[in-house]
């Protein structure tokens, strides 16, 4: 077996020398499928596609109303055919894989072992990744997308066995999102312990995959009054009656007096707001609808942190911003806990898992 860096850099094929990038940020990877000592490879079953990236493919190769699917599916298979990951050229930003455990280097220090139904907690955007079946079971309609193929675990990957009380696919979503809730509860805790006191929360896209685990999480971590926001009315209907919200709002998370005027007459300026819509533009209304002394979680990918940065220096806001960057230890299994013990969650992500899959059909 070759030598090879726990962080991957012996995979990267483009830049070389001294441009020499880490696997997330280089251009190309090697996604062969032998193995260094260190390495582990996962035949893949599922890829979920990051929802930014989803949106921004569909975006594209949409005419007349209507997304071509076939277009979607062709240029995700380009994406890792020229690149050896799927990093979406335009978001950076890639997705999850649920597989199973094919090959195991005698030096991994991930705990795995050969057969394991296993999700990986790292980024698509970073590991190497063939597909082998030309994704023929997808449709290109949405975000999870069967495949064959196989996927390669470095050192320092992260990675989780399948639990055996849940769906594959539905653990896949939670741990698609886990760094989400984790988060909320840090920064929950330490508002109470800064200040006292318990904050309002508001969610962003409350509707969602991350929006729900996170509404969840600071229920779990004593916020006093919890936020949703969400854009439609459909969206609204999925949450009220779920306990995970005390006001669910109905706004566009994109305009700052829209915003604004929401969250206060929800109950805010919020504490602690939680950004989990996949479009560009919320950066300034998610900071001007927080106090000041208040935390903005980004958890979206199509967030501009350098808007961000500018936005809070234009509306001297006293705000600290965080990214999530979708680990803090023990994220699984916290948001598996969440699923499992609030009805609310698990009756959300059922009804999303059984839409896709009744598409898929």
């Amino acid at each position: 077996m070759t030598a090879t860096s726990p962080v991957g850099l012996h995979r990267v094929l483009e830049p070389t020398g001294d441009a020499l990038s880490l696997p997330q940020a280089a251009r190309r990877l090697d996604a062969s499928p032998e193995i260094g000592a260190d390495e582990v490879r996962i035949d893949v079953d599922v890829l979920n596609l990051d929802a930014a990236s989803y949106r921004q493919l569909a975006e594209k190769h949409t005419s007349g109303g209507a997304v071509d699917g076939a277009a979607v599916r062709a240029e995700v298979l380009d994406i890792i055919a020229t690149r050896g990951k799927m990093q979406n050229p335009v978001t950076g930003s890639g997705g999850m894989l649920i597989g199973r455990v094919a090959q195991v280097g005698p030096d991994s220090p991930l705990g795995l072992s050969v057969g394991d139904d296993v999700a990986t907690l790292v980024s698509l955007s970073l590991t190497p990744l063939q597909i082998t079946d030309g994704l023929e079971r997808w449709d290109g309609l949405g975000e999870r997308v069967p495949a064959r193929g196989h996927a390669i675990l470095f050192g320092r990957s992260i990675a989780a066995v399948l639990p055996e009380d849940l769906e594959p696919e539905l653990a896949l979503m939670v741990m698609d999102v886990c760094g989400a809730p984790a988060l909320v509860s840090r920064v929950i805790a330490d508002h109470r312990e800064r200040t006292g006191e318990a904050p309002v929360v508001a969610v962003l896209g409350g509707a969602g995959k991350s929006g729900s685990l996170s509404l969840a999480a600071a229920g779990v971590a004593g916020a006093s009054r919890r936020i949703a926001v969400v854009p439609f009315q459909r969206e609204a209907d999925l949450l009220e009656g779920s306990g995970l919200a005390d006001v669910v709002a109905i706004a566009d998370a994109r305009s700052p007096l829209g915003l604004l005027g929401a969250v206060e007459e929800a109950g805010g300026p919020a504490d602690v707001t939680v950004v989990c819509v996949d479009v560009p533009g919320c950066e300034q209304p998610a900071i001007l609808a927080t106090a000041q002394g208040g935390t903005v979680i980004f958890f979206s990918m199509a967030t501009n942190f350098a808007a961000a940065a500018l936005g809070a220096e234009g509306l001297a806001a006293d705000v600290r911003m965080l990214v999530g960057n979708g680990y803090v230890p023990g994220h699984a299994e916290l948001a598996l806990d969440l699923l499992r013990t609030t009805p609310g969650v698990r009756a959300l992500f059922e009804s999303r898992l059984a839409g896709e899959q009744t598409r898929a059909l």
